[in-house]
C-alpha cells in the first residue's frame, strides 16, 4: 500500500506533485512495485490535465496518454501529476498558478524547467520514475540541476498521444530516474528503442560553440570528456544562441496557434509576452529561422553518423536561486538534439564547490538507443557522480 498521507507530507516543502491519485496501486509486470509521477501536460486518467495552465485547471483526462498506459500496463503505480512551467514554456518551474517547485538539493533554488516537478520528485525519492517533456532541454536541464538521469528520445520515436503540445516538431515525452537501469527500462517501454551498438568515441562541439559555461561545469565536462576519450571536435555554422532562438520562435508560434481564441486572461502576463514573439516575426526572419534549424540538423546528424555520439555539458550552469533571473543560455546546448531529432541522455557528472549537481549529456543516432545507453553506463561508472539529497523520501 502507498501511504499517500506520508507522501503528501514529504512533497509539501518541494511542491513537486500537484495532484495525487490516492487509488494508485502497483500491478503485475516488469515495473511491479515501481512508482511513477507524470508531468501535468501528459494525460493521466481521472486527474486534472492542466499543462501547468489556469486555462485547463478543470479539465480532467478521460484516459491515459499512450506513454502513461505503457508504464501502467507494465505494473507501475501512477501516483499523480507533477508541477511544470505554464504551457511548458519557461526555465524555473515557478508557476504563477500552481506554485514554485524547490530543488531537493537546496530549497530556494530552481529544479530547472519546464519539467521541474519531474526532476525534483525523482531526486527527492517521491517517485522512482517521472515522465517529463522536452522541447529544447526540459527533461535534461532538470535532470542536471537535480542530479538525476534523464532521457530525451528522438521526437519521432515516441507517441504524442495525450500530450498538451507546445511545438509538435520539437516536443517529446521522456523519463527521468535515479539510475540508468531504471531509466532504460522506462525508455524501452515508452519509446521505439533501436538495438544498434556504438563503437566509436564521441565528438564534441569546438569551444562549446562559444556558450559561456561556469568554471565548475567546464571542469566536470573536461573530466567526462577525458574519461570517455573524446578528442574529435566539430563546428556548427550558426551559434547555439541563434539556434535556440529559432526553436523558441517556432514554439511561441505553435503555442499561439494551439491556444487560438481561448481566453487569454487565463494566461499569465509572462506567457502572453513570450508567445507574442512568434506572431510578430517577419516571413523573411522565419525563413532564416528554418534555414538555421536545417543547417543544425544536417551537421548534428553528420556528426553522430561519423562519431557515433556527441558529448556536451547538459547546462552551462548549476541550479540558481528562484529569485534570480533565468540565464538566457540554459538551453543553448540541449536544444541541439531537439532541432536534430536525436536521442540524448543527461547523467550526473560532478558537483559544484557548494554542493550543487552538474550534468553531462550524450547525444546519439536514431536507432542506436541501446548503444547510447551502453556508452552512458560506461561513463557513469567512471564518473560515479550520483548523490542523493538529504532528506530523501524512503517509500
Amino acid at each position: 500500500m502507498i501511504d499517500f498521507d506520508r507522501l503528501a507530507a514529504a512533497n509539501r516543502p518541494l511542491n513537486a506533485f500537484v495532484d495525487f491519485d490516492r487509488n494508485a496501486a502497483s500491478g503485475l509486470g516488469p515495473l511491479a512495485g515501481v512508482t511513477v509521477g507524470v508531468k501535468s501536460n501528459i494525460a493521466v486518467r481521472g486527474l486534472p490535465w492542466t499543462g501547468g495552465m489556469e486555462l485547463f485547471r478543470r479539465r480532467i483526462a478521460e484516459r491515459d496518454a499512450a506513454t502513461v498506459a505503457a508504464l501502467r500496463d507494465a505494473g507501475a503505480a501512477i501516483l499523480g501529476t507533477l508541477n511544470m512551467e505554464e504551457a511548458a514554456l519557461g526555465a524555473k518551474t515557478d508557476n504563477p498558478f500552481y506554485g514554485r517547485t524547490e530543488n531537493p538539493h537546496r530549497v530556494g533554488y530552481t529544479p530547472g524547467g519546464s519539467s521541474g516537478g519531474s526532476g525534483a520528485a525523482v531526486a527527492a525519492g517521491l517517485c522512482d520514475i517521472a515522465l517529463g517533456t522536452d522541447t529544447m532541454g526540459s527533461i535534461r536541464i532538470p535532470a542536471s540541476y537535480c542530479g538525476v538521469y534523464g532521457f530525451k528520445p528522438a521526437q519521432t520515436a515516441v507517441s504524442q498521444d495525450g500530450l498538451e503540445l507546445a511545438e509538435p516538431s520539437l516536443d517529446v515525452i521522456g523519463p527521468l530516474a535515479r539510475s540508468l537501469d531504471l531509466l532504460e527500462q522506462a525508455a524501452r517501454l515508452t519509446s521505439d528503442f533501436g538495438g544498434e551498438a556504438i563503437h566509436d568515441v564521441p565528438a564534441t562541439l569546438r569551444d562549446l560553440g562559444g556558450v559561456e559555461c561556469s568554471s565548475e561545469v567546464l571542469t566536470a565536462f573536461a573530466r567526462a570528456r577525458d574519461l570517455i576519450g573524446c578528442t574529435a571536435e566539430f563546428a556548427l555554422e550558426d551559434a547555439p544562441p541563434r539556434i535556440r532562438y529559432a526553436g523558441f520562435i517556432a514554439t511561441a508560434k505553435a503555442l499561439t496557434a494551439a491556444i487560438g481564441s481561448a481566453d487569454v486572461s487565463a494566461l499569465s502576463p509572462l506567457l502572453r509576452k513570450l508567445m507574442a514573439y512568434g506572431p510578430r516575426r517577419s516571413e523573411v526572419d522565419l525563413a532564416e529561422d528554418a534555414a538555421v534549424m536545417a543547417r543544425t540538423r544536417a551537421t548534428m546528424e553528420e556528426q553522430v553518423e561519423r562519431h557515433g555520439a556527441i558529448i556536451l555539458p547538459t547546462a552551462p550552469q548549476t541550479a540558481f536561486p528562484h529569485d534570480d533571473p533565468a540565464p538566457a543560455n540554459q538551453a543553448d546546448l540541449t536544444c541541439l538534439s531537439n532541432i536534430a531529432n536525436l536521442p540524448a541522455i543527461s547523467l550526473p557528472a560532478g558537483w559544484s564547490a557548494d554542493g550543487l549537481p552538474i550534468g553531462v549529456q550524450l547525444i546519439g543516432r536514431r536507432g542506436a538507443e541501446a548503444g547510447l545507453f551502453a556508452m552512458a553506463r560506461k561513463l557513469d561508472s567512471s564518473l560515479a557522480a550520483y548523490r542523493r539529497p538529504s532528506p530523501f523520501f524512503q517509500q
